[in-house]
């Protein structure tokens, strides 16, 4: 029998049959048709050509409005961090750009699991900032990426984080719960057409506890205040990467 959890295997390599006992406890409630039949396709695919090593999925709160911060190496890290996210209970919902909703399957799948669009211009940026903090708000978890884009790091250490997104956790006081997401990069390079499914490829993902932003909330959110705690956040994820590498960026990212 698949009587296992998340924490019985804390730190170790699933096996093909854990994975798939892994998916089956993925948050369901919430998650909208179309995102539902994604996320059931994707983990097929996950748990047939990845193996996952999870920690500290204990550190994602069961309720409440919360954002889920991660490093950024592929294509491939939404679907990774999206079931860490699941099998911790919560339905992570994303930014992502407004022409992804202009697809015929994909703008489906984005508007059932109400992702956020964001548009260019610095209005229609706003709208995304306003929606952001209004889905935290109402309870929902957030799942972002503070780089904005991959890591040009040659060593795949997180590079400076953008200020945007971390206005909604000092606006709103919503935990902020750090992420290293580790091996998408050799399931699906980000100059790669494909996946690169064999050999099967480790996945590690890692939370920590909520990063310390306590002196910040309530402050005016100045240029030096999001700087701040922005790097908070990602001293934090580097840190979480450095306990799954065993070894130290040689110079800051």
């Amino acid at each position: 029998m698949d009587r296992w959890t998340a924490l019985d295997t804390e730190g170790e390599l699933l096996t093909r049959r854990q994975m798939i006992a892994y998916g089956r406890r993925f948050a369901r409630a919430g998650r909208g048709a179309w995102y539902s039949f994604a996320i059931e396709v994707v983990w097929q695919f996950l748990a047939q050509t990845t193996r996952f090593r999870v920690r500290g999925a204990r550190n994602i709160p069961k309720s409440g409005g919360v954002l889920v911060a991660s490093n950024h190496l592929s294509f491939a890290d939404p679907t990774t961090l999206t079931a860490f996210c699941l099998a911790a209970g919560r339905v992570p919902r994303y930014l992502a750009k407004a022409s992804l909703w202009q697809l015929p399957v994909v703008g489906r799948v984005m508007r059932s699991g109400r992702h956020i669009p964001v548009y260019r211009g610095a209005a229609t940026a706003a709208e995304a900032y306003r929606d952001l903090v209004a889905s935290v708000r109402a309870g929902e978890c957030v799942a972002i990426f503070p780089e904005g884009t991959f890591s040009n790091d040659p060593d795949g250490w997180p590079m400076r984080g953008k200020t945007g997104v971390v206005r909604a956790a000092l606006e709103t006081g919503a935990p902020v719960i750090p992420v290293a997401n580790w091996g998408t990069h050799h399931l699906l390079p980000s100059t790669a057409k494909f996946p690169h499914v064999l050999p099967r490829k480790t996945v590690d993902l890692v939370a920590g506890p909520p990063v310390d932003l306590s002196d910040l909330v309530g402050r005016e959110l100045t240029r030096a205040v999001l700087e701040e705690a922005t790097a908070r956040i990602m001293a934090a994820i580097t840190e979480l990467l450095v306990s799954i590498r065993g070894e130290t960026p040689s110079v800051a990212a």
